[in-house]
C-alpha cells in the first residue's frame, strides 16, 4: 500500500526538524510552480496525487491563488486536509471545501498568536492616542519634534477601548489596555459568556462606533456567500457615527475597513490618528495612509517574533502529522466543526 504524502506550501522558517520529521509517516512533497497557473497545470498532471495533507503558509498564496471554488475543484481527490499557519484564513473558501466530495478539512493556528498580535495591537494603540508618529518622522527629517511641533496626544488612562471582534486577541488585547487604565467594551455577532467577558462591556454595534475614543478591529475577513460579510464593515457610515478625535487601529485584514473612507477621515479630522498593521491590497499601502504623519504604519508584523512564528510551524505540522495518522485535525476550524 502506497505511502500517504504531505506536501508543503510556502516556506518553513524555523520548524524544519519538526517538518523533516514527518517523513516517519509521509512521503514530504514540495512544489515546483511559481504562480497560480503553473500549480493548476501540475494538479491536473497528476503530481500530487496521493498527498493526504497540505501545509500551507500565508505568502504561498503567491504560488495557487486563493484556494477558491476553481482550485479546490482540480485538487487530487486524495487531498482530505489543509492545515494553515495562521490565525486568519480569508483565502481559504471553507465552503467550497466542505462542499467538495470528498470534503476537504481545513485548520488553523487559534491561540498561538493571541499574545504577540495583541502586543502589537497595544503599541498601535498608545502610538496613535500619543500621536508619536508625526514627532519621529520630524526627527528623521532633521527637525526635532517638528515645526511647527505635532499636535498634542492622549493618554489611555480612563480612555474608552471599543473591541470589534473580542475573540482570543481581543480578550488578550483588553487585559493589556485595562492595565493602561483604560475601560473595554466590546460587541461581537454573540455575546460571551460573564467568565470570558471577564468584566468588559457587551454594546451594539452602533453603540460601540458611538462610544468609543478608540476602536479596535479584532474580527476576521469573511467574504464568502456562507458567512456574513465583514469586508468593509467600517466605512463612510460608520466614521460618521464615531465621535470627533476617534482613534482607530486595526490588526485584523486590511479590508475590514474602507481604507478610501478612513483617508478621507482622517484628512477631515474626524479620526484624530490610526495605528495599521494591515492593509487592503499588501503588500501595496494608499498613498492617503503614507502621506499622512498621524498614522502608524506596521509591515503586518502582528506575529512577527521568533518565539511565535516557531510556536505556530510546530502547530500546523503537528495538524499535518494528526491528519495523516488518526485522519482527523488539531484545531478544526469552527465552520467545519460539524461537518
Amino acid at each position: 500500500m502506497a505511502r500517504p504524502k504531505a506536501l508543503l506550501l510556502g516556506e518553513i522558517l524555523y520548524a524544519d526538524k519538526t517538518w523533516d520529521a514527518l517523513s516517519d509517516v509521509a512521503d514530504l512533497i514540495t512544489t515546483q510552480a511559481t504562480n497560480r497557473a503553473e500549480f493548476v497545470q501540475q494538479c491536473k498532471d497528476g503530481k500530487f496525487d496521493g498527498v493526504v495533507a497540505a501545509y500551507r503558509t500565508f505568502g504561498s498564496i503567491s504560488i495557487t491563488g486563493p484556494f477558491d471554488e476553481e482550485l479546490v475543484s482540480v485538487l487530487p481527490k486524495s487531498l482530505l486536509f489543509v492545515a494553515h499557519c495562521g490565525a486568519g484564513y480569508d483565502q481559504i473558501d471553507v465552503h467550497a471545501c466542505s462542499a467538495r466530495d470528498p470534503p476537504i478539512r481545513v485548520s488553523n493556528v487559534p491561540t498561538v498568536v493571541d499574545d504577540s498580535t495583541a502586543d502589537v495591537n497595544m503599541f498601535l494603540i498608545l502610538g496613535a492616542l500619543r500621536n508619536f508618529n508625526t514627532g519621529m518622522v520630524a526627527l528623521r527629517e532633521g527637525k526635532w519634534r517638528g515645526q511647527p511641533n505635532p499636535s498634542l496626544g492622549h493618554d489611555p488612562e480612563g480612555k474608552v477601548l471599543g473591541i470589534l471582534g473580542m475573540g482570543g486577541i481581543g480578550r488578550n488585547l483588553k487585559r493589556k489596555a485595562e492595565a493602561f487604565g483604560m475601560k473595554v467594551i466590546y460587541h461581537n455577532r454573540r455575546q460571551l459568556s460573564d467568565t470570558l467577558a471577564d468584566g468588559a462591556e457587551y454594546v451594539s454595534f452602533d453603540d460601540l462606533l458611538a462610544k468609543s475614543d478608540v476602536i479596535s478591529l479584532n474580527l476576521p475577513l469573511n467574504m464568502t456567500a456562507s458567512q456574513k460579510h465583514t469586508r468593509h464593515i467600517i466605512g463612510k457610515p460608520e466614521f460618521e457615527k464615531m465621535k470627533d478625535g476617534v482613534v482607530v487601529v486595526n490588526t485584523a485584514r486590511g479590508a475590514v475597513i474602507d481604507e478610501a473612507a478612513l483617508v478621507e477621515a482622517l484628512d477631515s479630522g474626524k479620526v484624530f490618528s490610526a495605528g495599521l498593521d494591515v492593509f487592503e491590497e499588501e503588500p501595496k499601502v494608499h498613498p492617503g495612509l503614507l502621506r499622512n504623519p498621524n498614522v502608524m504604519l506596521v509591515p503586518h508584523m502582528g506575529t512577527w517574533t521568533f518565539e511565535t512564528i516557531t510556536a505556530m510551524e510546530e502547530w500546523t505540522i503537528a495538524n499535518v502529522r494528526q491528519a495523516v495518522e488518526k485522519g482527523t485535525l488539531k484545531s478544526i476550524v469552527p465552520e467545519q466543526v460539524n461537518l
